[in-house]
C-alpha cells in the first residue's frame, strides 16, 4: 500500500510568533504537509508560509487555498518562487474560489476561467522561461521572474463543486475533495467528477492525487471536542442541504434558525454561537460533517475515512474552545492529540 499523508491546515487566528510554534507543532506531530488558510482580512498567507519554512525542516507548505482575485498571477508566481527558495523545494500551490470576498466586495466571476488561467500563467513563469499570455481574463507578455526559482510546485485545487473538480481532473497535481460529509456515494461523485475532467484533456486520472477535506478537533476531553465544532457541522449542515444527512424538518429548522443568530466567521475563536446549538446539534451530528474526539476516537474516525478508498486526507484543524483560552492553545490542543492518531494509524497501515 503506499505510504500515508496527512496534511494539516491551520487558518491564522493569531500572531506570527504564535503561528511559528503551531507549524512546528505540525511537523513534529507527523503531518506531511501544511497548508495556510487564505481569508480575506486575515493575516496573509504567503508571508507566513516564508515564517512556516524557516520553522520547519520537511513538512510541504502551501496555502489552502488561495484564491485567483485578490492577487495577479505574476504576484502568486512570484510569492511561490520565494517560498520554493525558502523552503528548499517544498513549496505547494494551492487554489479555489476563495473564501471571505465578499467582505471585500469582490464577486468572483468566471472561476473556471480565471482559475485555469492563473494556474497556466503560474506554470509558465515558474518554469523560468518567457511568458507570454493572452487569455479572457490576464493577459501579459514578459521576459519571466526575477526571484530565482526552483522550477515548478505542485498545484492542489480545493472545491465541492462539479465543474471545479473536473477541472482538477485537467489540472491538478491534488485534488481537495471539500465536502465534509464523505459517504460512499458522495466519494463516487467526485471521482466521477475528477475522471471526467482527466478523460476530456486525455490524461490518466492517477497523475492526480486526491485528498478528502476533513476538520479535525482532538482533545482527551472527547465531549468539549465535539462542543468546540458544533457550529462547523451546523454550517456545513446548512451548505450540503438536501444532499447531507437526513433530519425532521423541524430540528433542521431551529438548526439554521440558531445558526442565523450566531455571528462571526464559524471557523473564528471570538465568534458568537448561539447556546441553543449546544442541544440541537448533538455528537451523532457533528460526526457526520467532523473527525472530532479523543485521541483513539480520532483515529478510528480517520481510518475509515482511508477505508473510502483514500491514501491521504486533508484536515482543518478545528480548535479546542476552553473557556478563557486562545486559538493558538485550541489548535495546539488539537494539534497535539493529532500526533497520537496519526502514528496508530501509520503503524496499522
Amino acid at each position: 500500500m503506499n505510504s500515508l499523508i496527512f496534511e494539516a491546515e491551520i487558518t491564522p487566528g493569531m500572531g506570527a510568533d504564535e503561528f511559528c510554534k503551531l507549524a512546528e507543532a505540525v511537523e513534529v506531530a507527523g503531518f506531511d504537509r501544511l497548508g495556510v488558510s487564505d481569508v480575506a482580512l486575515w493575516p496573509d498567507t504567503y508571508q507566513l508560509q516564508i515564517l512556516a519554512a524557516q520553522v520547519t525542516s520537511q513538512i510541504m507548505i502551501g496555502s489552502m487555498v488561495t484564491n485567483p482575485y485578490t492577487r495577479h498571477p505574476a504576484v502568486h508566481a512570484s510569492a511561490l518562487a520565494t517560498l520554493n527558495d525558502v523552503s528548499n523545494g517544498r513549496a505547494f500551490f494551492g487554489i479555489g474560489i476563495g473564501a471571505g470576498l465578499e467582505e471585500i466586495g469582490i464577486d468572483p466571476k468566471r472561476p473556471l476561467t480565471t482559475i485555469r488561467e492563473t494556474i497556466a500563467v503560474v506554470r509558465s513563469l515558474l518554469s523560468g522561461e518567457d511568458t507570454v499570455f493572452e487569455g479572457s481574463i490576464f493577459d501579459l507578455k514578459t521576459s519571466g521572474l526575477v526571484v530565482p526559482s526552483l522550477g515548478l510546485v505542485p498545484v492542489a485545487i480545493g472545491t465541492r463543486s462539479p465543474q471545479v473538480m473536473r477541472l482538477a481532473g485537467e489540472l491538478a497535481d491534488i485534488a481537495l475533495v471539500g465536502a465534509r460529509n464523505l459517504t460512499h456515494d458522495s466519494v463516487a461523485n467526485y471521482k466521477k467528477w475528477l475522471l471526467q475532467g482527466a478523460d476530456s484533456v486525455g490524461r490518466n486520472v492517477s497523475e492526480v492525487m486526491i485528498a478528502p477535506r476533513v476538520t479535525l478537533c482532538v482533545s482527551e476531553d472527547s465531549e468539549l471536542a465535539h462542543s468546540s465544532v458544533k457550529r462547523y457541522a451546523a454550517h456545513y449542515l446548512e451548505i450540503v442541504g438536501e444532499n447531507g444527512p437526513k433530519l425532521e424538518q423541524a430540528k433542521r429548522n431551529a438548526i439554521f434558525n440558531a445558526l442565523s443568530r450566531s455571528s462571526g466567521w464559524y471557523f473564528d475563536h471570538n465568534r458568537f454561537d448561539d447556546p441553543e446549538l449546544e442541544t440541537l446539534v448533538d455528537a451523532e451530528l457533528v460526526r457526520e460533517f467532523a473527525i472530532v474526539g479523543s485521541p483513539s476516537e480520532v483515529s478510528e474516525q480517520l481510518k475509515e475515512v482511508l477505508d473510502l478508498g483514500f491514501t491521504q486526507i486533508s484536515c482543518n484543524l478545528a480548535a479546542v474552545r476552553r473557556p478563557g483560552g486562545s486559538m493558538a492553545e485550541g489548535l495546539l490542543e488539537t494539534i497535539n492529540g493529532s500526533a497520537t492518531a496519526l502514528e496508530k494509524l501509520r503503524n496499522i497501515r
